[in-house]
Order: structure tokens, then sequence, then C-alpha cells
């Protein structure tokens, strides 16, 4: 049997505490160093290891760094193409329904829009993160099926003005008298940049002094030299229709003298944002470009 005295200055006598008093004692002045220890040294450990990439050499620190930017970049760029193709999908729906279209005449991509996966569930298993390829692939996949749906959205927007009132001032005539190149309207590489970019124009490569015609009936709006356009003259068709025809090497009309379809305009140059001599044609409604190649194509 363990007997402890406790003798203190007031008390009037020593104290004997029990077997199951002593043991209490003893077990409290062993725990007590743990809590402590538990207490002061553990937060401190770790604050340490929270900090272990604040202790790594610059180089693999910035590596971590640019490594979870890049995926971040990604993943904020597939939101946004998310965004968009929901938007074509909706703005598609109702243009076709305008146009006359029956439901099931649409490309396959148009029928099988993004937010199907809002459908989907499931138990989790083996859940891993994307890697940066995997990112890449959605990208590039999602990045086409919004060229189908830019696409698709140019051909009904031409079949609704051919059929609307403003058919007899389309511009639906050539404005050269060449082919247009490869380079045509849509998504491309960059000549300069060499980044994917969206070309809102069709190009007609020639020789410097070819002809440029007016497209359709209009009024001269501009007739300036621009860092990007060059040479650029507008002509105002009416009802928002509007064509441009950039990199001239000289204009040959003036803002508000009125043009007629097949009157010549300017001659092509390369001036401006350009890598040799051809004519860049757009057609704009309400400042918006449209397919060019609809309405060339559409012109009897």
């Amino acid at each position: 049997m363990i007997n402890i005295i406790i003798v203190s200055e007031k008390m009037a006598k020593p104290k004997t505490l029990g077997l199951l008093e002593s043991i209490a004692l003893l077990l409290g002045l062993i725990v007590l160093p743990v809590v402590l220890t538990l207490l002061f040294i553990t937060p401190q450990q770790v604050i340490k290891s929270q900090g272990v990439k604040a202790m790594l050499p610059p180089h693999l620190r910035g590596a971590m760094l640019s490594t979870q930017n890049h995926l971040d970049a990604y993943a904020k760029q597939i939101g946004e193409l998310q965004a968009r193709i929901l938007r074509l999908d909706a703005q598609n729906q109702r243009l076709s329904k305008l146009a006359g279209i029956k439901s099931g005449a649409e490309p396959i991509s148009q029928r099988t829009p993004v937010n199907e996966l809002l459908g989907q569930g499931g138990p989790l298993v083996k859940d891993s993160p994307l890697s940066e390829e995997d990112l890449k692939s959605t990208i590039e996949k999602m990045a086409a099926d919004l060229d189908l749906r830019d696409e698709y959205q140019g051909k009904l927007e031409a079949k609704l003005l051919l059929k609307s009132v403003l058919r007899e001032m389309l511009p639906n005539s050539s404005p050269v008298e060449v082919a247009y190149s490869s380079s045509s309207y849509g998504w491309r590489i960059d000549p300069m940049s060499g980044h994917r970019a969206f070309h809102e124009g069709l190009d007609f490569p020639a020789a410097v002094g070819t002809p440029v015609f007016a497209a359709a009936d209009g009024i001269v709006t501009m007739a300036t030299q621009t860092p990007d356009y060059g040479n650029l003259l507008k002509i105002d068709h009416g009802s928002g229709l509007e064509t441009r025809y950039a990199h001239n090497s000289s204009l040959l009309v003036k803002p508000g003298e009125r043009v007629m379809k097949g009157q010549k305009i300017a001659l092509i140059g390369s001036t401006g944002r350009s890598t040799g001599p051809h004519l860049h044609y757009e057609i704009r409604l309400n400042g918006n470009p449209l397919d060019p190649r609809e309405y060339l194509r559409n012109h009897s």
C-alpha cells in the first residue's frame, strides 16, 4: 500500500492519501506534461508543416505555382466555353424556329448541348482531378463544338435575311473578280501572332491595283486609314447592314458618296496589318459580323 502524506502550512495536520487518491494524483502529474506538450508544441509543428512550400528553393516553389496557375487558367477557359456554348444553343433554337427549321435538322453537336451533363449522377468512385492533358483535350473538343455552333448560326442568320424585307439590299455580289482564299470566315491560326483567333471576313488574294467593287448599293460612311485594316472603306446598305473593304492601296470614293452595286470603289493593296496584297471583306449587321460565304453562294 502506498501512502502519500501532504504537509502544508495552511493545514493543521498532515493529510494521508489513500491508494485511489494516490493513483489519481500520480496520473495527473503524468498527464499534465502531455497536455501541455499538445497545447504548445503541436501547433508549432502544424505551422512548420504548412510552411514547407515557403522553405522550398525559389525555382521549385515557382514551378509549383506556375503549374497551378496553368490548371486554374484551363479551368476558367472551360467555364467560359461552356457559357458561350449554352448561349449559342439558346440563340440557335430561337433562330431555328424563326427560320422554320424543324427539330432534328440541326447538326448533331447542336442537338447535344453541354447542359446535358446536368442530368447525370451516381456514387463517386475512384475520384481523381483532371490532368493538364485532360484539360487541354476538353478545351479542344469544346472549341470544335463552338465552331460548329458558330457556323450553324451564320447559316440561320443568312436564311432569315434572305426571307426578310432586307433581301433586296443584301450584299450578295462578289467584291472582286477573284476567288477568296482558304483563310475564310471563322476561327483560324492568326498569320502574325500564331495564336488562335477569329477571322471576321473573307480574304481575296490578288495583285496590287486589282479593282474592288461595291457588293451592293449604299452610302460610303468611312474612307480612312487605320492601323489594323489599313486603307478602309465602309458602306452602309441600310437597316443596319454594312460592308467593309480593307488593306486597299487606294480608295476611289469619299464619305457621303452614294455607290451602286458593281461600282469600282478601291484598289487592292497590303496596307495595315497584312502579310501580302489582298482584300479583306466583311459583312456586318448592327455591328455583328456575318459569314459572307452564305450570301455569295445564295446569289443567283
